[in-house]
């Protein structure tokens, strides 16, 4: 099969020939976007992306509904973004919204695009879960063998080294990786962690501070080694209770550090946890508010 990209413009007279007959030869994911739209920018950016990654395997359409106003009615579309896929000169999937990557490969999955490296991700984190962390090393390690440019394989070695609690391993394999992915929201995520365990080994250790609690209830320095050695060791909700704690007790506590450090945890979370990170936003409006 050709290793072209697939990436067109469409109108609605290339409509036709450009969506429903090629949707007969490969799957063709049309996005209903807005020019003044971020979230569509933001779909198409992530599209194009895939299309390029798995090219020859499925064609990305774009279609601009102020222009394509028939286009735009005869497919109903109220709200945008809106990504429909063609395949067999029938619409299979519809997705109103912004799309994230992880959301994006899934709905490509369906229509079987996606790399066997990312199978074998998938089942070493199930593996890892389960206890069995030497063999989801063995399959990530077989994953990057198969697939040496899926950096989502070594984001997912760097978590399991964080969590064996290897960080040298971890801070070295993170810092090889590009900063496109050290920046996105997985990259930030690792990076907090990284951050989170480095400060905890600095500090006495989790029963010293909580005996120290205990004694004295009002140390709001001890609660922030302690909450960081929750973090360390993803005990989300102990970590943040120490937190609110102290920016209910000591909001002037290092200049706002426990405000700083939730909003911090609310970020890593977003992208592993957003409902959790939702719930803890909620949180600290409302105590902020008080």
């Amino acid at each position: 099969m050709s290793k072209d990209v697939y990436i067109f413009e469409i109108t609605e007279k290339s409509f036709p020939s450009s969506v429903i007959e090629n949707s007969h030869k490969l799957p063709v994911v049309v996005a209903f976007m807005g020019a003044w739209s971020e979230p569509c920018f933001i779909v198409a950016d992530i599209f194009s992306s895939l299309a390029k990654e798995f090219s020859g395997q499925f064609i990305f359409a774009k279609v601009d509904i102020d222009e394509q106003q028939e286009l735009r009615k005869r497919y109903q579309i109220e709200n945008v973004p809106s990504v429909l896929v063609f395949n067999q000169g029938e619409i299979e999937r519809v997705e109103v919204g912004q799309l994230d990557d992880v959301a994006a490969r899934v709905l490509l999955r369906e229509f079987g695009i996606f790399h066997e490296s990312d199978d074998l991700r998938e089942q070493a984190r199930t593996k890892h879960l389960d206890g069995d962390t030497a063999g989801a090393i063995v399959l990530l390690s077989k994953a990057i063998e198969i697939h040496p440019t899926n950096t989502r394989v070594a984001m997912d070695m760097v978590q399991i080294f964080i969590d064996i609690g290897e960080l040298e391993s971890a801070q070295g394999l993170f810092a090889k990786l590009p900063e496109t992915d050290r920046g996105s929201d997985v990259g930030k995520s690792l990076s907090s962690q990284l951050t989170f365990n480095e400060y905890a080994a600095k500090t006495d250790g989790v029963e010293t501070l909580q005996a120290r609690v205990l004694s004295n209830p009002d140390d709001a320095q001890t609660r922030f080694d302690l909450a960081v050695c929750f973090m360390a060791v993803h005990d989300y909700k102990s970590a943040m209770d120490h937190l609110f704690d102290i920016l209910k007790t000591t909001p002037d506590f290092k200049e706002g550090a426990a405000k700083e450090m939730i909003m911090t945890v609310i970020k890593m979370l977003a992208a592993k946890n957003p409902e959790l990170a939702k719930e803890y936003q909620r949180r600290l409006s409302s105590q902020i508010l008080q």
